[in-house]
């Protein structure tokens, strides 16, 4: 199975009417219902990732807001929830099945993209599997046993549903890209050392941490070779057998913040990257509900890289996902 799962971002923030109603419109150029287009379904459509993600799939071409799932402001039209200029016609409603149901009588290809939370992630994937619609995960802190169990649930139903499923470690481009950095750097120091920071106190390491660490361990290399038996504890926490050192600060009023030092004779190589808001995430977003339209039957831990030979990023493709599944590795371009 691939690494551990990463995430910056924990979306939980809902807005009360009153609030929206004093936020400035947002300006959509929407698309006209087609056949041809994508159904996407939010769940988690009220916090404050899913509201950023009604707005960028109603943007983006190939798909629409189909359905907007949610315990919270039920009722309400998610345009207006999102403060778009006009109404969705879609209503939040606190009942998955029903969504599902209406769209898979129209025959068109669904996508629920699931922000809910560890706990409930297991039996809507069921659900959307159940309907033939594919699954877009990304929700913090979710464990590599939910995810086994719905490998093993996706394998049996594999006979009867057509549904796949992405459980995306992370959606920010720039975490990717720090990533792959960092992997690269690996190979030509002896040190390295994490730092994050986050602005309110959370689950320390961050998965983010554990990941990085991950993707730097078992690549035969062992690092901080001068201490890596210190027991004390300002030096931070080892992860992993490599002597790989995480420390992690909580910072109110700073962004969330991830840095990666490196270090060799006469030198320090840093790499950084900040979140500083939810809108990171929308373009791995748009790729993920174009890519696992595409997925074959089964749970698949999908991982975003950036050709960095290209200057920049359109919905053409220039992101290609890197799929994992149990052992063997694949891309889908």
């Amino acid at each position: 199975m691939a690494a551990a799962l990463s995430s910056q971002f924990h979306p939980s923030t809902y807005r009360t009417l009153k609030k929206i109603k004093t936020k400035q419109l947002v300006s959509c150029s929407m698309q006209p219902p087609s056949q041809s287009n994508i159904k996407v379904v939010i769940n988690g459509a009220a916090k404050e990732i899913g509201r950023a993600a009604v707005v960028a799939v109603t943007k983006a071409r190939g798909m629409e807001v189909a359905g907007a799932v949610d315990s919270h402001l039920v009722g309400q039209d998610i345009g207006m929830v999102c403060d778009m200029e006009e109404a969705l016609e879609i209503p939040i409603i606190n009942d998955l099945t029903m969504v599902l149901g209406s769209i898979s009588q129209s025959k068109a290809t669904g996508v629920v993209v699931d922000f809910t939370d560890p706990s409930s992630v297991y039996e809507n994937v069921k659900q959307a599997t159940a309907f033939g619609m594919n699954s877009v995960v990304y929700v913090p802190r979710i464990k590599l046993d939910t995810v086994t169990a719905l490998s093993a649930f996706c394998e049996k139903a594999s006979m009867v549903s057509t549904g796949g499923c992405l459980v995306a470690p992370t959606l920010s481009i720039g975490s990717i890209l720090l990533q792959q950095a960092a992997i690269s750097a690996s190979f030509h120091y002896n040190n390295v050392e994490i730092v994050e920071s986050r602005p309110t106190p959370t689950d320390f390491p961050s998965s983010n941490a554990i990941q990085i660490a991950n993707n730097l361990s078992n690549l035969g290399q062992i690092y901080n070779r001068e201490d890596i038996s210190t027991d004390i504890l300002a030096r931070g926490q080892v992860l992993g057998e490599d002597g790989i050192r995480v420390h992690s600060l909580v910072l109110p009023g700073l962004p969330s913040s991830t840095t990666v030092y490196f270090s060799g004779p006469g030198e320090v190589y840093t790499l950084k990257h900040d979140i500083t808001d939810v809108q990171c995430l929308m373009p791995g977003l748009i790729l993920a509900i174009r890519k696992v339209v595409r997925l074959k039957f089964g749970v698949w831990l999908g991982e975003i890289f950036v050709e960095t030979s290209r200057s920049s990023i359109s919905e053409s493709g220039i992101l290609t996902f890197y799929l994992f599944s149990g052992t063997s590795q694949s891309s889908i371009l």
